[in-house]
This record gives structure tokens, sequence and C-alpha cells, in this order.
């Protein structure tokens, strides 16, 4: 047994956090299988985060990383973890039992996570952070214990003299000899535990992704039946083919996406239920997938926009949903809106995940084209949109409206109950506002001069939108050209041949929905009800 430098004890030792942070984290992914992949430490410690993260830093999140915030939430928990435990490894190197203890500590933290989700229904799914803790301590226990290994037995039966010269045996402590370490049992049990480690995680992946199997069968076999209210086709001038400019329909895999489910939930079609209850409900309902096929469907182009989308920002798309109409769900169920002496103001739309989404009765029964959404553009929803079901309402915001992955509808008032984003200073209703967007030019462009098309889109969902002016510095505002419009309930695309001269230049937009409310200048933040402004770029004409 050779003895170990200071300077090489602690790397080693950082390893062995490393090695057993790594063992924890896989552990608990294998476990997670027999569970449920949500209860994974990390996506429970990452769903936590996301509850309890200020609005204003989620919507910074949002516009900085769009996304890919979730990607980086993630890996944010696991540099941090890393970190950590590369401290309790060094910490356990002088304090073996401390360093162990710390990263049962983290096993406690991922349970209370895994159990505190609004979607935890059993005491399980503290598991996988329960048992990947025990291992990872276990680990680092054993790994640390290679390195302060002392020459002999750290215990035994020695012989040692008292004051009187008398010979007396007994279990004493070894006397004190300069550290060693066991290289060849670190260097065993460390590759050991990495290669463990490793299959353990690749398993549980393995597993993990395969429970969604079922799901993504059902999906498969989904046959969309024809609507029996079909939307018109697009009308012809309503898509405008210029460059850069969105496309009139937003492909499914260009769709924007704004939700907090760090796992996309895969719900099997066939097992799927839905049901509707709550106050002024005379009889409650329970659907099955097959049941909503059923009935009569109608298809519809519809705008979404989300609440975080800042001016000029990229969160809104355009696509043909097909679905129920949700008004005639509620009829059958006894509900009537408010104006009509229903008792229930608010419609509180629950998904698998927890979320948590309330809706005004009123506006959901006005008319409009609100619905549960089966499919999108032709095809099944994608699971990242939703699958089975969604909500989708025209003109009001996504964060009071387009519940996901929707598996409960109850009727009960705004005075009553607060909503997910509610409780976290979001208003409780939330019309959508009258917005534009230059698409064309792209800010800091650099066109040559002559003529320039500037173009966009613009959208007042369930008003439409009656004009669109565009301003080149501070000149005046000039008319542009809109596109035939399609309805009401989507956006609308604009063009503006500009005769560009050298130089910078600024462009502005703002649009004039149909009841004649110009689009306000006034720039307001995202937080509480959507954002307002006039949206502007700036380019350099060569």
């Amino acid at each position: 047994m050779k003895l170990l430098s200071k300077g090489v004890r602690l790397p080693l030792a950082a390893l062995s956090g490393l090695l057993a942070g790594l063992a924890a984290l896989a552990v608990a992914e294998l476990v997670s299988a027999a569970v449920r992949p949500e209860s994974g430490p990390v996506i429970a410690v990452g769903g936590a985060a996301i509850d309890r993260t200020p609005p204003a830093l989620k919507d910074w999140a949002i516009r900085h990383f769009g996304t890919n915030d979730k990607l980086v939430l993630q890996l944010g928990i696991l540099a941090v973890l890393a970190l950590l435990a590369l401290v309790l490894g060094v910490l356990a190197l002088r304090f073996r039992r401390i360093g162990a203890a710390g990263v049962l500590l983290f096993g406690v933290v991922g349970a209370l996570a895994a159990t505190g989700r609004p979607d935890s229904t059993s005491a399980a799914d503290a598991l996988p952070s329960v048992v990947g803790s025990l291992a990872g301590a276990g680990l680092l226990y054993v790994l640390i214990g290679r390195l302060t290994a002392r020459p002999g037995s750290p215990t035994g039966t020695y012989g040692a003299s008292d004051p009187d010269g008398r010979t007396s045996t007994g279990p004493v402590r070894a006397p004190t000899a300069p550290e060693g370490w066991d290289r060849r049992g670190f260097v065993i049990a460390a590759s050991a535990a990495a290669a463990a480690s490793a299959g353990a995680g690749l398993l549980g992946r393995s597993l993990n992704s395969s429970r969604g199997e079922g799901a993504v069968a059902s999906r498969n076999r989904v046959l969309l039946p024809s609507p029996a209210s079909a939307a018109r086709p697009i009308p012809s001038g309503a898509a405008l083919h210029i460059p850069g400019i969105s496309p009139f329909i937003t492909p499914n895999g260009d769709f924007y996406r704004v939700d907090t489910a760090l796992v996309i939930p895969k719900v099997d079609a066939t097992s799927w239920r839905m049901k509707i209850h709550g106050k002024g409900v005379g009889r409650p309902l329970t659907f099955t997938y097959q049941d909503l096929l059923k009935r009569q469907l109608i298809e519809r182009d519809i705008t979404l926009t989300c609440v975080s989308n800042e001016v000029g920002g990229p969160y809104a798309g355009n696509a043909r949903w097909i679905g129920v109409p949700l008004a005639e769900l509620l009829k059958e169920a006894g509900v009537r809106p408010p104006s009509r002496g229903g008792p229930a103001d608010q419609l509180v739309a629950r998904s698998v995940d927890g979320m948590t989404i309330g809706s005004p009765v009123e506006d959901i029964m006005d008319g409009r084209d609100a619905m549960l959404a089966l499919g999108m553009n032709g095809q099944p929803l994608p699971f990242v949109h939703g699958f089975p079901v969604r909500m989708v309402v025209p003109g009001l915001y996504g964060y009071v409206s387009a519940c996901k992955w929707l598996q409960d509808l109850e009727l009960t008032t705004f005075d009553a109950y607060d909503s997910y984003w509610v409780k976290r200073s979001w208003a409780k209703k939330a019309p959508i506002k009258t917005e534009s967007r230059i698409d064309t030019p792209k800010p800091f462009a650099r066109p040559t001069a002559g003529t320039v098309m500037i173009a966009g889109v613009a959208w007042a969902q369930h008003r439409g939108i009656d004009r669109v002016e565009v301003r080149v510095d501070d000149g005046p505002w000039m008319r542009a050209d809109l596109a035939t419009e399609d309805t009401t309930d989507t956006w609308r695309q604009w063009s503006l041949p500009w005769k560009a001269t050298t130089g910078g230049h600024t462009l502005t937009v703002r649009a004039t929905d149909r009841t004649g409310q110009v689009q306000t200048e006034q720039r307001t933040p995202t937080i509480p009800d959507g954002a307002s402004g006039w949206h502007s770029v700036v380019i350099t004409v060569d």
C-alpha cells in the first residue's frame, strides 16, 4: 500500500463524489422506470424549480431560450448536482460519514419534490430519489474508504503494555500511521461503479422510453374522420409568397411550444378519459377518445398566441384544427353561461401533468369556435402539442385557454379557484391584444438600395385585422397591402414595397382591428396579461 499525497487524494476524492452522483442518478433513472418517468429526481426537482420560479425570471428564460428553456434548466440542474457531488467527495475525505449523509440529503430533496408535484398520486414517486441516493451514498463511502485505508487492519487485537508493564489484549485502534490508499481496490471499485452506473442509466432510459410505446401505437392507429363542418379552403391571396414572411399555415414541427412539462406526456388514447363536472353541472359526463371521434366534428383555422410573446416575438402560430365544439359538451352537461343565469364563470381544465388552466365560461359559450382539438393540420395532435386532446379557444391567450394533454374539466368560479398561472401573478382573464410583426427585413439586415419589400403578420383573434400601417423613421404612416382574410380568428399577412435609400433606418408597424381599435404604442411587459407596443426593426441600406 503506497502513500498518497494530498495533491492526488483531493482530485480522487472529488472523482469519487462525481461517481457517487452518477450512480445515484443512474439508479434513480432505473427505478423511475418501475414507477413513472416523471418521478425521477432531475425531472421532479426541475418541475419544482419551474413551479417556484418568479414569473419575470420564467418569462426571461422563455424569451432567451425559447423552446430550449427546459433543456437549459435540466442541464443547469445536472451542472449544480455535479458541482455538489465534487464538493461532497472532498468533504468525505475528512468526514466520510458526513459526505455520504450529504448524498442522502439530496435524495430527500428529490423525494419531496417528486411527491409534491401536482401530478403525483402516490408515495411511490419518492422511491427513485431514495433508492438512488442510498446507492450513491454507499458508493461514496466505499470509494473514500479505499483512499483513506491505513496499513494493516483498522481495528483488531493488539498487544499493549500498561504503565506497570503488564500486557493486555483487546480491540483497540491501530497505531497512527501515514495515510495510504488501496490503489487496486479503488480502481476496481471506481471502474465497476462507472460501468454499472452507465448500464443502469441506459437501461432505465430505455425502459422509460418503452413506456410510451402504447401511446405511440394508439396515436398511429387514429384515423381522423371527415369533419361535419369543414374549414373552407384557404382563400386565394391569403398566403403571400414573399421571402422571409411567416407561412400562413405554420407546420406542426415549427409551431411554438411553451409549457412547463420537462417530460412530454405520452397518453394512450385507448385508456384516456375526460370528466366534465362541477358547479352548475346538471349531469356529469365522462368521455373516451372514441366518444369524441364519433361526434360531429368541426374544422377551423385558428391562430394561437402565447402570453409570453414579446412585441415582435415568435410565439404565435396558425394551424388548421379539428375537434369537438366545447360549448355543445357543456350544454349537454347542463351548463349555462353566466349571462343566462349559470352559477359558474370559470372552466378549469386539468392536464395529466397537473397543469390547471382557467377559461371564462362566457367566452367559451358565446358562439366562437372553442373546441376540444383532436387534430392539427390534418394529423392527430402531435404529442408535444397535446395528444390525445387539447383545448383551443380563439381570442384568448394560451395560458387561459389552451390546456394540453387534457383529462378533466371542472366548472367553478374565479373567486373560488386560482389556476396555475394566476397563482403566479398573471391575470385571470386575458383576451389577445391587437398585435403586428415585421418578418422581413430582419433586424440589422443590410438590403441594397431600391425597392425593398417590408412584410409580416398581424393578429387580433376573434376581432380580425382591418388595417396595417408602416412608418419609416419618423415619416408618415403608410398603409400596407393586406392579404385576403381567411377568418377573424387567423392572423393576416401584409406587405409594403418601399423605395429604400442608403443609410440607417427604423421600420415600425402598427395594426387596427375590426372594432376600430388601433394597436397601442405604449410598451408593457408580458406580465400580467400580454405585451403591447409597436414592433420596430433597425436596418442599414447599402
